[in-house]
């Protein structure tokens, strides 16, 4: 199948991939907000190591003068940090639902997030009185990848991108701070075995995470440009199948879209169906007297209006011809009861539509038969449709009502298919129509009244 660039895209199919991406960013703000509130359950239930100075669960020292705004920050930065994150993705969470289609707040939401979790991972040598290097070792900085992951469901490399930038550049300033903070100390080394034991830097190590978070970012970045072709084939496909639907039956296109095989002219199937064909009384005259496009917009309305009772009984429309509307019952949906479904149909068409000033009156045959029904056309132009005898007699079947002055006939066939359960019958002739060997009772319908 041809998929066109993002760009020679109908609005209606950009319109749908948005719809994905802004659902996605859903998610992430999901995400987010649940890995604070982890964040949040991990500090609280965790034994603390450090001694509090101060502590801001304790009124005394917020109305005495013996500690500053400042001072408690530093005496346990964690929590202040951690509760700017949760409003900041509250906030995030609720604006992503009211705005979902502006990309301002993701890159906003990506530099802070990594902003806050930084500045957590920095806080962590004030909080246990280390020096600078001490945070370099922190696991915490694991938590990078995820909201690098996060973005890649976006579908969106862009994002993925500047995630990457952002986490880079984060931990370069955090090694660059470090080094420059300990320059006294000379905590630097080369020794990769005092490196993990002790509160060194070693600078290779860092590089390596930094080229790791590149690496990542590329990597994903490549499987993501490969994830949003096929994101927009699956809308492209799944709206061409929605849009076929509507000139095909849906079984019909469900088949097309899951056959292993190419479907070609002649693959169909023989099976007893009931077929149903309705017309328009008096539409030669009726067309005659409108312009066109007001003939048009009548005949929408009335098939909008006969559709939904043969839709509602599990009916399928094969043709619109001119006025008149074949449907088949058991082909290509099968149904144990596809007789009293088409009678069931029918009786539910109103016998009288008025659209606008007009009145439209609409006349019904029904048989029950074997028929076959399948693809036909050339290899390039395929149509789907039934064929035979029992579709010319439900045809003819249609025209007898004006000879009978009747508005719904069906056969013998049809009366025994559909039963007496919920149905009385009315014998109104026996006929042997064109093409027929034997002749069949015909008869009027209508439904059983309830005790």
């Amino acid at each position: 199948m041809y998929i066109p660039r993002i760009r020679q895209l109908p609005k209606r199919i950009l319109y749908a991939v948005s719809q994905q991406q802004a659902e996605s960013e859903r998610v992430i703000a999901w995400v987010e907000l649940v890995i604070v509130l982890l964040f949040i359950l991990l500090y609280s239930s965790s034994p603390k190591t450090f001694t509090r100075q101060h502590s801001i669960f304790n009124l005394s020292e917020w109305q005495s003068d013996c500690c500053t705004l400042w001072e408690l920050i530093q005496s346990e930065p964690v929590p202040w940090a951690l509760g700017i994150y949760l409003i900041f993705s509250a906030l995030r969470l609720a604006l992503v639902y009211r705005h979902p289609s502006h990309n301002w707040h993701a890159y906003l939401a990506i530099f802070m997030d990594f902003a806050l979790l930084y500045c957590l991972i920095w806080s962590f040598h004030i909080q246990y009185m280390q020096p600078a290097a001490f945070y370099l070792k922190a696991p915490t900085m694991l938590y990078v990848f995820i909201f690098i992951a996060i973005r890649a469901l976006r579908f969106e490399r862009r994002f993925v991108l500047f995630s990457g930038l952002c986490a880079a550049t984060g931990w370069l300033l955090l090694m660059l701070y470090a080094l420059y903070h300990d320059s006294t100390q000379n905590l630097m080394t080369r020794n990769y075995v005092e490196y993990l034991t002790s509160n060194t830097i070693l600078v290779g190590a860092e590089l390596d995470k930094i080229i790791t978070i590149v690496c990542v970012t590329l990597i994903l970045a490549i499987a993501i440009g490969r994830g949003r072709h096929l994101l927009i084939e699956a809308v492209f496909e799944s709206s061409t199948v929605q849009d076929l639907s509507r000139f095909v039956p849906e079984t019909v296109v469900e088949n097309l879209s899951t056959s292993e095989e190419r479907l070609q002219a002649g693959n169909g199937e023989v099976k007893e169906a009931t077929l149903l064909f309705t017309d328009i009384e008096g539409f030669t005259s009726l067309s005659e007297s409108l312009p066109p496009e007001q003939l048009i917009q009548v005949l929408n309305d009335y098939f909008s209006i006969i559709a939904e009772p043969l839709k509602r009984y599990g009916g399928t429309i094969n043709q619109f011809q001119g006025d008149a509307i074949l449907a088949s019952f058991n082909i290509p949906i099968s149904a144990a009861t596809h007789a009293a479904n088409a009678i069931q149909a029918a009786l539910a068409i109103p016998e009288a539509l008025t659209i606008g000033d007009i009145t439209l009156r609409t006349r019904i045959g029904i048989n029950t038969g074997r028929v076959v029904g399948g693809l036909i056309g050339t290899s390039d132009r395929l149509t789907y449709t039934v064929h035979g005898e029992a579709v010319n007699l439900a045809a003819r079947l249609e025209a007898l009502n004006k000879d009978y002055g009747t508005r719904l006939l069906i056969t013998e066939s049809t009366r025994l298919s559909a039963g007496d359960e919920a149905f009385v019958y009315q014998q109104v002739d026996k006929i042997k129509a064109r093409g027929l060997t034997h002749s069949t009772e015909i008869y009027t319908v209508r439904l059983k009244q309830s005790p």
